[in-house]
């Protein structure tokens, strides 16, 4: 049985609880994170979540997502969960956390306080088919363009994290020559 991290607003443990629980209803506030790698050519991996994820199966997201486990930091299960879901890791930095709840048909809730990580891979991606159905590297224009057009796409935490974190991000294909 899995476990998730429930935390108060300050992220501060207040206990665990089992992972599928804490999804149901309204949910119940947990520590999660979202993990977004750009190549060196600026490019978004983005995935398509796979048909048999419990919350947004088969929509658009970011690299990878998932909890961290009691005593693990952000960091650690971001490289532990790019290797299980996408099949490389690579060295991570935090770029803030915000909280956010959001429902899922009838089905459950995301209530998590996450924490987003970035970091930079031009490597081969070998994904789990039980975690992503697809995956794509995306110029960071086209889905700004892609995410307005057609937002039931994509799940709404990228949406938000898009709009925190990376409003101001763009790839090398605008920037005037030196």
């Amino acid at each position: 049985m899995e476990y998730v991290i429930l935390v108060d607003e300050a992220d501060k443990q207040v206990g665990l609880g089992e992972k599928v629980a804490s999804h149901m209803g309204a949910g119940v506030l947990h520590r999660a994170f979202s993990v977004f790698i750009f190549n060196t050519k600026g490019e978004f991996l983005l995935q398509k979540r796979s048909a048999g994820k419990m919350l947004w199966p088969l929509f658009w997201t970011n690299t990878c997502c998932s909890h961290p486990r009691e005593g693990e930091d952000y960091q650690a299960a971001g490289q532990r969960r790019l290797q299980e879901e996408m099949g490389f890791t690579c060295e991570l930095s935090p770029v803030g956390s915000f909280i956010y709840h959001a429902s899922y048909e009838d089905v459950g809730s995301e209530n998590e306080l996450c924490s987003v990580l970035t970091g930079t891979y031009d490597g081969a991606v070998v994904p789990d088919p039980d975690e992503a159905a697809e995956y794509s590297w995306v110029d960071f224009n086209e889905l700004k363009k892609d995410v307005a057009a057609h937002p039931e796409k994509y799940t709404p935490w990228f949406k938000l994290e898009l709009t925190q974190f990376f409003a101001d991000a763009k790839d090398g294909a605008d920037e005037e020559p030196v």
